[in-house]
Formats: structure tokens, sequence, C-alpha cells
């Protein structure tokens, strides 16, 4: 926030240096804490509308504070010039910053003037290379092509391997069959019990382990104090290890055979049947049970949001639609690599 506070500054002063970059930025954004009501519940994903509540009320308690440091300071102090720095013009700089700023080599977030207008590629046609730290009086930043650009091609640059939750909430647009995308899970004992039952799968040990199984949850930080409960479906890894490591050690009944393998086999997804093919068929059968409750929790079906989409709707309702739509094909994605993996087994 330090960044959008300064780019507030400079945007309240007349004669800034940096004026003409500023005067270049978008008046507007399309991050979703400017999404109107209707269209946050149009993305109809707890994970994000937590993070966009949560942003929003920073914004509201940030602004009250600022205010209220300001309200006293007189105007040839005030530094931003006597403007009025609200939650909207807070949430500008947030987002300008957020959605434009670089961190390189780890440090602190900075703007790039024209760098900072190529767009994203998991392909990129280009990269960053920072030269000298930024503490250093010549340091400089430099765009180096790592391919053959033609000409009127666009400038293309990886901001990061991340789900669509990351690139909505900071640079506002949603990527089409992003391999990183994933679909956040809590690991909960009843969860799992209701998947079991969907998936034909009987076992008392999701919601009442035995002692040697809590150890290993505990080990992957499932069980016990501290513990950290989101788990994910999607992304590079398809199923989250520690999960996948959770649902064989809870479905065997043989601790020695357990025993026997480390941790990094058990949450591994391409290490073949490690516990046997039996408890490996019932743990993707949990996995594909879990699933299809996840898309449960989505109030329309993918033939609608496609239905929507194809009607041509505004700018803000088509992200929010196409970022549930997303989530959807990422859970049918895993849901179709599990059933392969289910059929090699018989």
């Amino acid at each position: 926030m330090k960044l959008g506070l300064r780019l507030l500054q400079e945007r309240a002063k007349s004669d800034s240096f940096w004026w003409p970059y500023i005067a270049n930025l978008p008046e507007t954004f399309t991050v979703p804490i400017f999404f109107p009501g209707e269209d946050i519940k149009n993305l109809q994903y707890a994970p994000i509308l937590h993070q966009v509540n949560k942003r929003c009320r920073f914004l509201l308690e940030f602004e009250k504070e600022v205010q209220q440091k300001l309200h006293t300071v007189p105007l040839v102090d005030h530094p931003f010039y006597g403007q009025d720095v609200n939650s909207s013009s807070l949430g500008w700089a947030m987002s300008a910053a957020s959605s434009r700023a670089f961190r390189l080599h780890g440090e602190v977030p900075m703007l790039l003037p024209l760098i900072d207008m190529c767009n994203h590629s998991f392909n990129p046609n280009a990269r960053i290379v920072q030269e000298r730290s930024v503490n250093s009086l010549d340091m400089s930043v430099k765009v180096l092509a790592e391919k053959k650009i033609k000409q009127n091609e666009a400038i293309t640059l990886n901001y990061g391997c991340y789900p669509n939750d990351f690139f909505l909430l900071d640079y506002g647009f949603v990527i089409t069959q992003n391999p990183y995308d994933q679909v956040e899970l809590s690991y909960d004992g009843a969860l799992l019990d209701a998947a079991s039952m969907a998936a034909g799968v009987s076992s008392p040990n999701f919601s009442a382990p035995a002692k040697w199984q809590q150890d290993i949850l505990s080990q992957l930080n499932l069980h016990g104090e501290g513990a950290v409960l989101k788990v994910s479906l999607g992304g590079p890894d398809v199923v989250d290890g520690r999960l996948l490591a959770a649902l064989r050690v809870l479905l065997a009944d043989d601790p020695e055979a357990v025993h026997k393998h480390d941790l990094n086999t058990l949450m591994s997804l391409d290490v073949q049947v490690p516990l046997g093919p039996t408890v490996e068929a019932s743990a993707l059968r949990t996995v594909l049970a879990l699933c299809a409750i996840a898309l449960q929790h989505f109030h329309t079906k993918i033939m609608d949001d496609q239905a929507i989409l194809g009607g041509g709707p505004p700018l803000i309702t088509q992200l929010a639609v196409q970022f549930r739509l997303q989530k959807k094909f990422t859970i049918v994605d895993v849901m179709q690599n599990i059933s392969r993996r289910i059929k090699m087994l018989s």
C-alpha cells in the first residue's frame, strides 16, 4: 500500500515529474473490489469472495485511519495537497500498484513505466533483467527478447505461474485453460465422510482416524494444533499432495505397509499404487466424489455459463462468469485425469 499512497501523492501534485505516466494509467480497474454486488455474487466461489471482502474491509478501515490522521494537517503540509483520500481513491491506488508493480529479485515492488504495458503469457517472448541492486545509483531494468519478435507482435512477460484467483484479484483478468488454476477445499472429516459415501468407499477413519493415522496426518499438517486445512484440486499436481497422502493413509488398514513409504511417496500421484491397487482405487474414487461435491457448490452449470458468455454480457459480468467457468473446467479436468487412472487400475 506504500507504493499506492506514493502514487496518489504524485497524482495530486500538479507539477509531478511522473504526471505523463500517471495520466496514462487506467481511470478504473476490473478487479473484484470494484465489481457491482451482483457480479461479486456471480463469482460463486467462496475463497475469492473471502478475499474480496477482506480487501474491501481493509480499504474502509484504512480510509478512516488516513482521514483521522489528515483531519488536522494544515494545507501547506498536506501530503496529498488537500485532495480527499477515500476508499475509492485508495482502491484505485491499490489496484494500480498491484496490477502494474514488479518485484525483482524478491525486493520491494516498483513501478516500471512502459515495461508495465507488456501483457502476460505463460510462454512469453521476453523477460525482465535487473542490473545491480535497487540501492545502487546506476541500477537499471531492461526487457530482453527471448525469441524473434515479429513487427506489431505484442511483447509479453510471465507474471507468474498462479491460479486465476491471483490474476483476477490483482490484475483484473482471467486466463482460459490456465494450467495452474486450482479449486480450494477445506480438509474436513465430515466432507471426506460424505465423499466416501458418494464413492461407495466404506471407512470409519475419516472422522475418527486411528492414533498411527493421526500421527501421519500431523506430519502432513492436517491434524492437531496449528494445522493448515486448505487443500486443492487442479494445477500441475492435479491433486494436492497432502490430501492424496491423507486419503491413502486413512483408507489403509496396515500401518506397517504405510510406514514403509516416506511422505513424498505418499503425496505423489506419479507413484503408482504405493499401498496397493485396492487402497489406490478407493482413494481416487474419493477424489472423484470430492470433485463432484465441489461442482455442486456452484449455483450454475457449465452450459448455463457458456450461454451467458455467448450473449455478450458487460465486461465485469463476463469476467465473473468466466472465472467460475474456468474453476468448473479445472474440476472436470481433474475428474477426467483421475478417471483415467482408475481405469488403469482395473
